[in-house]
C-alpha cells in the first residue's frame, strides 16, 4: 500500500511541473502553443533579394522543428518581427601591396520578441554574424553558402535568446 501511495504522490508531483523542456534546451511556458514570425523587412543599404524571405522561413522552421509550437497568427503566444539593418562586405586581412587577403560578409538583424505568456522574456535586440572568405573569390561566387551559414547562426542566436534560459 505504501508503494502505491508513493507512486501516486510522485505522479501527482510531476504533473504539477510548470516548465516544459526539450532536447534543444528550450524552456517554453507549457501554456504556450503558437509562434508567429512576421516577414522580416530588408532596410539595409545593400540588399540581397532573397535574404529577408530566407531568414523568415529559417526562423519558422527552427521554432516548429525544435519545439512543440505551431505556427499562429499575430496573436500567437510567442511573436517575432524584425528587419535586416546591415548587409555588407569589407576587407579584414591585408597582404603585401595593400591588397585584401580575406573579406568578411556581415549581416545584422534587429529583432523584437514578445512572449505573451511571460512579459519579462521580451526583448528588442540586434544580432550580427559574419563569415570570412578568401579575396580570390568574388562575393557572388561564395555568397549563397556564406548567407546560408550566417542565417543559421543568426537563427540559433535568436532562438537561444528567446527560449533557452541558461
Amino acid at each position: 500500500m505504501k508503494k502505491i501511495l508513493v507512486i501516486i504522490v510522485s505522479v501527482v508531483a510531476l504533473a504539477g511541473c510548470t516548465i516544459s523542456y526539450s532536447f534543444t534546451g528550450a524552456s517554453i511556458p507549457p501554456d504556450a502553443k503558437t509562434v508567429f514570425v512576421a516577414d522580416f523587412r530588408n532596410v539595409a543599404p545593400l540588399v540581397n533579394p532573397s535574404l529577408a524571405n530566407d531568414l523568415t522561413e529559417a526562423m519558422k522552421d527552427k521554432f516548429v522543428g525544435q519545439t512543440s509550437l505551431k505556427l499562429g497568427d499575430e496573436n500567437a503566444d510567442l511573436y517575432f518581427e524584425g528587419s535586416i539593418t546591415a548587409y555588407g562586405t569589407q576587407p579584414v586581412a591585408i597582404k603585401t601591396g595593400d591588397v585584401a587577403a580575406q573579406n568578411r560578409l556581415t549581416i545584422t538583424v534587429k529583432v523584437k520578441f514578445v512572449n505573451n505568456k511571460d512579459k519579462s522574456a521580451n526583448f528588442d535586440t540586434s544580432f550580427s554574424r559574419y563569415e570570412d572568405y578568401d579575396s580570390q573569390y568574388n562575393l557572388t561566387d561564395v555568397e549563397d553558402q556564406l548567407v546560408k551559414t550566417i542565417i543559421e547562426s543568426l537563427v540559433d542566436d535568436i532562438f537561444t535568446k528567446a527560449v533557452v534560459n541558461w
